[in-house]
């Protein structure tokens, strides 16, 4: 006899799993933490910039989401529906407990030497100006910019995400790799 083929949790699609986690399924609401929870950590940690601040976010995310999917109803993606919801708590988050400002000093990026051997350590460098860059721009900007590059939604995921349009999307998207690209003159 053969046995018909019954698809793990693991390979069920969003919706499906969306469905399950609103009818209390805890597996399926585990599969849609591990699947979706990386690519929100990432955003929050950039949006955030600590770890325990993230961490704390993140927790309150996902009740909020576990609390929520009984009335989602699907309109847009489980993914965009997450990013909605975590762009609304980092928003609280950063009014609670607002990043140190940075002096103007510490701005400043530094071109690399010509040579250098240490390619790594000239990567993790590089990284750390985009990040100090980033921490500099506005909110939207910064937001639209890691959704669109870092996360690769397009842009009408994050203008139903931000709640604009997407030509508001792709100006913010314009203005943010413009700053950027100044900030970062010295590292091309």
């Amino acid at each position: 006899m053969i046995k018909p083929f019954v698809p793990s949790l693991s390979d069920l699609p969003d919706a499906v799993l969306a469905r399950r986690a609103a009818l209390r399924d805890h597996a399926a609401f585990g599969v849609i933490v591990d699947r979706h929870g990386p690519a929100l950590y990432r955003y929050s940690y950039r949006m955030l910039q600590h770890h325990s601040d993230t961490q704390d976010c993140l927790q309150e995310v996902m009740v909020a989401a576990w609390r929520g999917l009984p009335a989602f109803r699907g309109d847009a993606a489980l993914r965009t529906w997450l990013f909605a919801l975590t762009i609304n708590e980092v928003r609280t988050s950063l009014r609670r407990h607002p990043p140190p400002t940075l002096p103007v000093g510490e701005l400043q990026i530094a071109a690399p030497g010509r040579f250098d051997p240490e390619q790594q350590a000239l990567a993790t460098d590089l990284l750390s100006a985009l990040d100090r860059a980033l921490r500099e721009l506005p909110f939207s900007q910064r937001s639209t910019w890691l959704l669109v590059e870092i996360e690769g939604l397009s842009y009408a995921d994050v203008a139903d995400i931000r709640h604009t349009t997407v030509d508001a999307v792709r100006g913010q998207l314009h203005r943010a790799r413009h700053s950027l690209e100044t900030k970062l003159e010295g590292w091309r």
